[in-house]
């Protein structure tokens, strides 16, 4: 059963996307622009955050880290939305069939996108801004745990639309854990959600969803510090990708460790990472990890400052490792070994795949995406981090000359 304001909100979702489908690119940008100018002028956000991050005391510094806005942050990811090359009305294909007919294959909306997101308020402004971007109706239900920095931000989206001509139904929050469960039913006015947060709830999500779900239920990512590796440039990469941000998606949880230069490297990784608890296999324990790791260690997102530490038999070996134990998400090879880096991007079907360098980059802005709206490990109908163009799809204009089929 959909209760009634569910249902009005989606509506109203429906009906503003086809007005922002129509509306000039110049008029979506100027919509950010007033969206930017109106956050910025909003002396009320920073007291809004300072209510839900009081209210949050108990949460794991990782969830406190998410919660916490940076104003100055979220202002410079809408502006660089704005200006980020127009993706509707792209030309994807075009070619002319032997009858004359002549066929493109043209970017256009997607409709109406649900994001569903726990502590992390920048969601709200990263989601707008995409969305109109893109020529989306949005309706945003964030956690509970930035109930009023979500508020907040949200009015100043309204504004800003109003200010450009839009209708402030284009984006709309929701509150209410309820709203969740009626909201993925709406397949008819909701054309696709989008969850961000920990496994439960995604998993939660595309059980009873009717929407097309984009699913990223964990991070697993790899780093793999090949015989070849430069092993000071390694424990530069493992850290920066364990610590710089370790309750994100995009840090590592595991590094695997070539065999051939484990007993050199294993000590340096202790020694760089005396702040975070490594947990390690039979071999990395012999040779100074601390805490011996579980079968689960190896499946593990830790969203902390634990890693778990792996010794391989070589680059196939840290595949098979991948395969088993991995999300699709991201891995890095350390390598001064071109042949095997180019095999390991061939081989590793992970959404982001790198060659020294952090995993720390799967992320849109850091891929030239802009803002990212999420991540999806599954290949319908991205892969990795989405941005502008994942939120579009394409339909076919065809253009003839009183052709008939035969």
């Amino acid at each position: 059963m959909i209760s009634a304001p569910i249902r009005q909100v989606a509506e109203a979702a429906r009906t503003a996307s086809r007005i922002l489908a129509k509306a000039t690119a110049a008029q979506r940008a100027a919509a950010l622009h007033a969206i930017a100018e109106a956050i910025v002028a909003d002396d009320g956000l920073a007291a809004a955050n300072a209510r839900d991050l009081e209210a949050a005391s108990a949460l794991a510094p990782a969830m406190r880290d998410r919660l916490r806005l940076d104003v100055g942050k979220i202002v410079t990811a809408i502006r660089e939305v704005a200006a980020l090359p127009e993706v509707l009305g792209n030309v994807e294909k075009r070619e002319t069939r032997p009858n004359g007919l002549a066929i493109e294959r043209v970017r256009i909306p997607l409709g109406v996108v649900l994001m569903i997101y726990e502590a992390r308020p920048n969601v709200t402004t990263d989601a707008a801004a995409l969305c109109l971007k893109t020529g989306n109706a949005c309706i945003l239900r964030g956690g509970s745990e930035a109930t009023h920095t979500n508020r907040a931000l949200a009015a100043c989206v309204a504004r800003g639309l109003v200010a450009a001509g839009l209708p402030a139904t284009c984006v709309q929050l929701v509150e209410g854990r309820e709203a969740i469960g009626e909201l993925v039913k709406l397949d008819e006015l909701i054309d696709l959600c989008i969850p961000r947060g920990g496994e439960g709830l995604i998993r939660y999500v595309a059980e009873h969803a009717r929407v097309p779900v984009i699913k990223h239920y964990k991070g697993v990512c790899h780093v793999y510090v090949h015989a070849a590796a430069d092993l000071a440039l390694a424990v530069q990469i493992v850290e920066n990708a364990k610590v710089s941000r370790p309750g994100v998606c995009n840090a590592a949880e595991t590094v695997l460790i070539d065999r051939a230069v484990a007993e050199q490297f294993v000590p340096m990784l202790v020694a760089a990472l005396p702040q975070v608890e490594l947990r390690g296999d039979d071999t990395a324990v012999a040779l100074g990890v601390a805490t011996r790791a579980t079968e689960d260690d190896w499946a593990a997102e830790y969203l902390d400052l634990i890693l778990a530490v792996k010794v391989v038999d070589g680059l196939a070996s840290a595949i098979a490792h991948i395969e088993r134990y991995g999300s699709s998400h991201t891995e890095a090879i350390v390598t001064r070994d071109a042949a095997a880096a180019e095999q390991f991007l061939r081989d590793c079907d992970s959404s982001t795949v790198l060659v020294n360098a952090s995993t720390r980059f799967a992320d849109g802005g850091e891929l030239g995406l802009g803002a990212e709206i999420g991540i999806s490990t599954t290949r319908l109908h991205a892969y990795g981090p989405m941005g502008a163009e994942g939120l579009t799809t394409t339909k076919f204009v065809v253009r003839g000359t009183g052709q008939l089929r035969s």
